[in-house]
């Protein structure tokens, strides 16, 4: 169920829920009794389609929908014993997969927006994420929030105490930076 592209449910909202407009990225309310089709539910958010506009949905508010919420995965923790600059970005690079655009059900790595991951060390033994990411669109609404997302995600690596999202335009995104199996998945051989 809207967990993959063009699969869709529908649903009656059973309580008014909060709400983000896509793309614009502005707060809304979605009112109690309103129909909202399920275009996707990826990364801890529920795309919907109410009213003929699109909206995010945090996972939090599932219930609105009449759905169980779904718990969000553990963030990965370092495997190879003590931490180190590189396992901590192969977790921030495991942690920014599971944030999607939510227009489209491809997370921000597969699309090409993350342009740099790299941890730093702490003199206190904590680490330092400097993320560099775009947008497909420089005008998108939503990316403040989508870059707010990654960092909160980023945040609860073991052994981050701080992560900075920046948001940059050069180079500019295109299709060809997205990876060779988000291209597959739509259609863009």
């Amino acid at each position: 169920m809207g967990d993959r592209y063009g699969e869709t449910e529908s649903r009656v909202l059973q309580r008014e829920c909060a709400a983000v407009s896509v793309p614009w990225g502005r707060p809304e309310t979605l009112e109690e009794g309103s129909y909202a089709l399920i275009t996707q539910r990826l990364g801890g958010s529920i795309t919907v389609m109410s009213g003929g506009n699109l909206y995010r949905i945090d996972e939090r508010n599932a219930d609105a929908l009449g759905l169980e919420p779904q718990l969000a995965a553990a963030a990965p923790v370092p495997q190879d014993g003590e931490q180190t600059t590189e396992s901590i970005e192969r977790a921030a690079w495991a942690q920014l997969a599971t944030c999607f655009d939510p227009e489209i059900p491809i997370d921000i790595v597969n699309l090409g927006l993350i342009y740099a991951c790299t941890a730093e060390a702490l003199p206190d033994g904590d680490f330092r994420l400097a993320v560099s990411m775009t947008l497909t669109a420089p005008g998108c609404g939503m990316g403040t929030l989508i870059a707010d997302e990654a960092q909160a995600k980023l945040l609860t690596i073991p052994g981050v105490a701080e992560a900075e999202v920046t948001l940059v335009w050069d180079p500019p995104w295109s299709r060809e930076m997205m990876s060779e199996a988000a291209r597959l998945e739509m259609g863009l051989y």
